[in-house]
């Protein structure tokens, strides 16, 4: 997923881009308003979501969230100084999605983004049938077969499965799994407990869960259903 993050701030737009792609999202950087505006203009199509800083030498990020409101149905969240916080609010009414206050922890802000993102990710022509090798999903039933017949799987089970099943081809991190898990489910799940639901996954999904073909892992970067 592609960024666009705007911050005039030199040494804290570095670091942000950094946490960002390490994060696994791509990013582009603008240092000013009118930039951003020729970003908006060429790339707004290919953009997930949109972090502008309020005060910008100028312009403000009030008006490229207007300008990405009137063209797209993308999230911006701002970049706020403490001062700024009062007036953020004229932000959100033109339809702004959060705000997070200077200084922030940088796992505050990655956690607002995800959130973000997943009310705007909302379940689209989802399939009724989604087939890994020899295990169908069933997912109106919330059923899941192998070789035809019906595997048993808890509820945290079915939903790290599906949630696999929801990204064939891409490589998933444990921390986004387990922010997926505990935002749905509502329910905490710790490192070592999302090791024991893989493990119990291919236990009973995998024909040899010592030499997995479903849920492979990528040593040193997550997990990938597919190719």
């Amino acid at each position: 997923m592609k960024i666009l993050l705007v911050e005039d701030d030199r040494t804290i737009a570095s670091g942000l881009e950094y946490s960002l792609q390490q994060d696994q999202f791509s990013t582009v950087l603008c240092y000013d308003a009118a930039s951003a505006r020729k970003v908006l203009d060429d790339e707004l199509d290919q953009l997930a979501l949109c972090l502008f800083d309020l005060s910008l030498p100028d312009g403000s990020g009030y008006d490229l969230c207007r300008m990405v409101k009137e063209r797209s149905d993308i999230p911006v969240i701002f970049l706020t100084a403490i001062d700024d916080e009062v007036n953020v609010v004229m932000g959100l009414d033109m339809g702004a999605d959060d705000y997070i206050t200077k200084p922030f922890r940088i796992r505050e802000l990655l956690s607002r983004i995800k959130s973000v993102l997943r009310r705007y990710h909302k379940p689209s022509q989802s399939k009724p049938f989604i087939d890994l090798h020899n295990v169908r999903i069933n997912t109106l039933e919330g059923k899941v077969y192998k070789n035809g017949a019906e595997v048993s799987l808890t509820a945290l089970e079915y939903r790290l499965l599906l949630i696999f099943a929801n990204h064939i081809g891409q490589v998933l991190s444990r921390n986004q799994l387990l922010e997926q898990i505990w935002d749905v489910a509502g329910d905490f799940v710790n490192d070592n407990t999302l090791t024991v639901y893989i493990k119990r996954l291919r236990e009973k999904l995998e024909d040899d869960p010592q030499q997995p073909a479903i849920i492979r892992t990528v040593r040193g970067l997550g997990y990938k259903v597919g190719d």
